[in-house]
């Protein structure tokens, strides 16, 4: 059987981001503890994973401050006609939809990977011109300390309600669901990005998950 090609398309808990520390600085954990990369080892021979983890990305919002690339939306199409052929997409975002800027809902944030699961079925980036499958991963939930607090006013209370809302459309569109919230804590300085230990369990949580959707290649 063909290697099978996994494509993590996020945002800085994707990218491997550290929490930011209260000067405002932050570093990219190392290879060895991307989740991402993790999960690579973990399945081992027979899959390839993509990291494609952008600081700051929406699900398809235009960031009126940080550039319109932020959007997800904007920059998928290219990403998926750049790794074709891809047999699974794992989407994890959402999480600074919650930017209090943005004024949605965890039920409108939901909403915005249903649109982007329809992007990804617009343009037959699987094996033999077919559609990837799609992996719908619910971030975890957020808190509201730290450098990021001003920005996400309102945030962790929504950030509460996005496992359900995506559960949801994942099931309406035939996608598989992952909640990250489940084995997956935010670090307590900033209450956004992922500790190294968080990234270790979800990596394992999400192996776990593609094995049973891929089996043994």
């Amino acid at each position: 059987m063909s290697e099978r090609v996994i494509l993590c398309y996020g945002d800085s808990n994707t990218h491997g981001t550290s929490a930011i520390a209260d000067d405002g600085t932050w570093f990219r954990y190392g290879t060895g503890t991307r989740w991402p990369l993790r999960l690579a080892d973990l399945l081992g021979p027979g899959y390839r994973v993509i990291e494609e983890g952008l600081p700051g990305r929406t699900t398809c919002l235009d960031d009126p401050f940080e550039g319109e690339f932020m959007n997800g939306l904007r920059v998928l199409p290219a990403v998926l006609r750049t790794h074709k052929p891809v047999d699974l997409v794992v989407l994890m975002l959402g999480t600074n939809d919650l930017k209090t800027r943005f004024s949605v809902t965890a039920a409108d944030i939901a909403k915005g990977v249903a649109r982007l699961i329809t992007e990804i079925r617009s343009h037959q980036a699987g094996p033999v011109g077919t559609d990837p499958d799609i992996l719908v991963v619910a971030p975890a939930p957020i808190t509201e300390t730290g450098v990021p607090a001003p920005h996400m006013v309102g945030g962790a209370e929504k950030s509460r309600g996005l496992a359900p809302a995506m559960a949801s459309i994942a099931a309406a569109n035939g996608a598989l669901f992952y909640d990250a919230g489940l084995v997956a804590d935010t670090d307590p300085q900033d209450g956004i990005h992922l500790t190294a230990e968080a990234h270790a369990r979800l990596a394992e949580g999400l192996a776990a998950e593609i094995r049973e959707w891929g089996g043994t290649p």
